[in-house]
């Protein structure tokens, strides 16, 4: 059985955020993710983790703009000086709460840009940004997202991904393996499973059931089984990572929706 790690924006909705390591502690999850820390002070985040024996194993570097609907800065041109000073204070972020890995999004493909230059530019922010992590011994995750959810988001599939990786070829820079986004955009996951894991370019991997990024048991996805591959494929490659459980829970935001929810997992 792979390791879950708690996705606590998306998960225990009916507590304060800061409530929620409990909560995810009680039912088990010894691992936590969320979107974006910035909104808590370090010390008040890394006391919850260490009050309940977790590990933060995943959260994402400043956006931008999230509430005016931006989705990352890294594959914008002219933005780059925004990107780095919001790196430095993810690191910051990963230093004080033990976290090994920082997802870094892309951003939003402005309409009528020309391409080249955002490949180029996001590239090269994630060189810089590899180089800076690896100072403190942090991974650089990115994730292919789907258009339907994020729409003209720039990074939307797996093989392309991990081209960029390869190109950059910094050994801290990782391919954020979302299954739910992956079956949207692609489908075909146990072979991307089979195809990606062993090549030690996958960080993380996050899961939700298809199509309405609810319990993994609901929906179109046969989660089982595709938890049965990833263990085999892990045990042969020795891969160590976390999967993340990032969906929402079908009972809404209510008392226990998300523990009611765990079948799955049990």
């Amino acid at each position: 059985m792979p390791r879950f790690a708690a996705n606590l924006t998306l998960l225990y909705n009916e507590h304060p955020f800061l409530d929620r390591f409990a909560a995810a502690a009680a039912d088990g999850f010894q691992g936590v993710e969320f979107l974006f820390p910035y909104a808590y002070s370090p010390a008040d985040l890394a006391s919850r983790l260490q009050a309940h024996g977790q590990q933060q194993v995943l959260f994402n570097a400043p956006p931008g703009d999230w509430e005016a609907g931006e989705r990352g800065l890294a594959c914008l041109p002219g933005r780059e000086a925004e990107f780095r000073a919001g790196f430095a204070k993810a690191l910051e972020y990963a230093h004080a709460l033990d976290c090994p890995r920082i997802h870094v999004m892309a951003g939003l493909a402005p309409a009528g840009a020309d391409r080249a230059a955002l490949q180029a530019t996001f590239e090269a922010n994630l060189a810089w940004a590899a180089a800076q992590a690896a100072t403190d011994g942090r991974q650089v995750l990115i994730e292919p997202i789907n258009p339907r959810d994020f729409p003209g988001y720039f990074l939307t599939r797996q093989d392309e991904a991990h081209r960029i990786v390869q190109a950059i070829g910094a050994p801290n820079l990782q391919v954020q393996f979302d299954l739910y986004h992956c079956q949207i955009v692609e489908g075909d996951l146990a072979t991307k499973i089979r195809q990606y894991l062993p090549t030690g370019r996958v960080g993380h991997i996050q899961i939700a059931g298809v199509p309405m990024r609810q319990e993994p048991d609901l929906g179109e996805l046969n989660y089982p089984y595709l938890l049965g591959v990833l263990d085999e494929v892990a045990a042969a490659c020795h891969w160590p990572g976390w999967v993340g459980c990032e969906y929402r829970p079908a009972r809404g935001v209510v008392a226990g929706a998300t523990t009611a929810g765990l079948g799955w997992i049990r």
